[in-house]
């Protein structure tokens, strides 16, 4: 099953399969405050809107979200609760704009009445929220032994970070990249990075997309729920510019995660998963980071 995707390309966002669009009208709102002289001013914040999920005839959450590709979040936010199983068969995903819902149809009944009653408020910025028990199917996930070149590490986190966004935009945002070797392919982002991730689980579902070759880039923490995701998710490599949480590193050592964070410039850190690294980068080659760069690093 495909969706409708939306590009765009302009600049460094060339290549990518999906691109922030920091220009589209919905996404961001203009509003007059003053400055720390008084000055008026006008800039454009980030919009955030309800959205509720069905799964079939069950209402399932309400999530805030800026509004963008709310199928591939419905689509993924399920996927990830162990609501939509693998190979099971979606008839269909109908998003009502003006209701501000989405309904994902599928052609067996479900019936999660004691997975909705227990819930785990994360540590997402816009308050995620995970059904049942967090570690659900942790057990069982085996991740492939995929390799992971440093050359790959230093050019994909140059191109996201120069890459056109609403973090760089307007701010008050998270961005989560679906990435291939040195190739960024998917870039979503959103008021909660739990919701971005989502959206990246909802179009691999969607276009069927294999996630033992992918790496996955965030702009948040690497969290203990960003890492449970990428492990269920299938996904060998979790990087960040930001630090980690001890449980995250905790669960990415026991399902054999490779963890990557504080990547800027010449340097990162790995605390998970060394054994995939192949150092093949030549890091004379590669530009320190400014104290200050553009896009910062420790966004909550």
């Amino acid at each position: 099953m495909q969706l409708p995707t939306q590009t765009h390309d302009d600049g460094e966002s060339s290549g990518f399969l999906i691109a922030p669009d920091p220009a589209a009208p919905r996404l961001t709102r203009a509003v007059k405050g003053h400055d720390q002289t008084g000055a008026e001013i006008e800039i454009r914040v980030v919009e955030e809107r309800p959205l509720t999920i069905f799964l079939n005839a069950r209402e399932i959450v309400t999530a805030m979200t800026i509004g963008d590709y709310p199928e591939y979040l419905a689509l993924g936010f399920l996927r990830n609760q162990g609501m939509l199983k693998n190979g099971e068969e979606v008839t269909g995903v109908e998003y009502d704009e003006e209701l501000e819902t989405v309904v994902v149809r599928t052609a067996q009944e479900t019936n999660y009445e004691e997975k909705l009653q227990k819930k785990t408020r994360t540590s997402g910025c816009a308050v995620g929220t995970v059904f049942g028990d967090m570690m659900e199917g942790l057990e069982e996930t085996v991740l492939p032994t995929a390799e992971l070149r440093t050359s790959w590490l230093y050019a994909l986190s140059h191109k996201i970070n120069r890459t056109p966004s609403l973090y760089l935009d307007a701010g008050a945002i998270h961005g989560t990249v679906l990435c291939q070797k040195d190739r960024p392919l998917v870039y979503m982002e959103d008021v909660g990075r739990h919701n971005a991730v989502d959206k990246i689980a909802g179009w691999m579902v969607s276009e069927g997309a294999r996630a033992e070759d992918k790496i996955l880039y965030t702009t948040g923490r690497l969290t203990s729920e960003m890492v449970i995701k990428t492990a269920l998710m299938g996904i060998p490599v979790l990087a960040s510019r930001s630090g980690f949480t001890a449980w995250g590193v905790e669960i990415a050592q026991q399902v054999g995660l490779t963890l990557i964070g504080r990547l800027r410039g010449q340097r990162f850190v790995c605390l998970s998963g060394e054994d995939r690294l192949v150092r093949d980068a030549d890091v004379s080659g590669v530009a320190e980071e400014p104290r200050r760069a553009g896009r910062k690093g420790g966004a909550a």
